[in-house]
């Protein structure tokens, strides 16, 4: 299982550069395997062209080194802070994408207006506020802004998404972003009205209820 979740963790942090989320070695993506407690994380100051699946670092929930010759991510306390606090998160992605970054930069939440966020997130992007540098205080401002959530901003630092795997923090994150950029260049041309409340909560459950292979479902025509 943790070799597994070592491969989905290498395959998850090439995703950001590969998807502009990302520039030399900031940003990174974790898992979490649910049988040993044990996380899976990037080393600190590797360049993501440079990762290995031997690179990896596997840390317990009190940072202990369990496997690794490297020394984990700098924000390894951030991602463990999460971890403690929400058992149904096993994998968080961070990264400084520019346009989402953006929102951070101003303090300013992603507003609801895209159904493509809506239906992964089910609200809007909240943005925490400053976090004092040090891992407990940035991770508690995660949980804070992200009540409950998969996504926050933090305030004047970068995108924190959490996922049920690794695989879906860093696909929250991809989408994530592309509504930040399409959110901003609709602002340039002016005011833009978020979606009604009871909307947002419907597209979320129609998402929930229908996208994948779950299952298969007459459509209607």
């Amino acid at each position: 299982m943790l070799e597994r979740l070592k491969l989905e963790v290498l395959e998850q942090n090439l995703e950001l550069p590969e998807n502009r989320l990302v520039v030399g070695s900031g940003g990174n993506v974790s898992g979490r395997d649910r049988e040993t407690g044990l996380v899976v994380i990037k080393p600190s100051g590797v360049k993501f062209s440079r990762l290995s699946k031997e690179s990896l670092v596997v840390v317990d929930l009190d940072g202990n080194v369990i496997e690794g010759v490297m020394k984990p991510s700098v924000d390894t306390g951030i991602h463990l802070y999460i971890y403690k606090q929400r058992d149904d998160v096993s994998g968080i992605t961070h990264t400084h994408s520019p346009y989402a970054t953006s929102f951070a930069a101003r303090g300013e939440n992603i507003p609801a207006v895209l159904t493509p966020i809506t239906h992964m997130l089910g609200r809007d992007i909240p943005c925490s506020r400053y976090a004092t540098a040090g891992e407990v205080d940035t991770g508690r401002a995660v949980i804070e802004a992200a009540a409950g959530g998969k996504a926050a901003l933090v305030k004047a630092h970068g995108v924190f998404t959490m996922g049920s795997s690794a695989t879906e923090a860093t696909n929250i994150a991809i989408y994530l972003e592309e509504a930040a950029k399409t959110t901003h260049l609709a602002l340039l041309r002016g005011p833009v009205e978020e979606l009604p409340k009871e909307e947002v909560e419907r597209c979320y459950q129609w998402f929930c209820e229908n996208y994948g292979q779950s299952g298969r479902k007459k459509v209607d025509v």
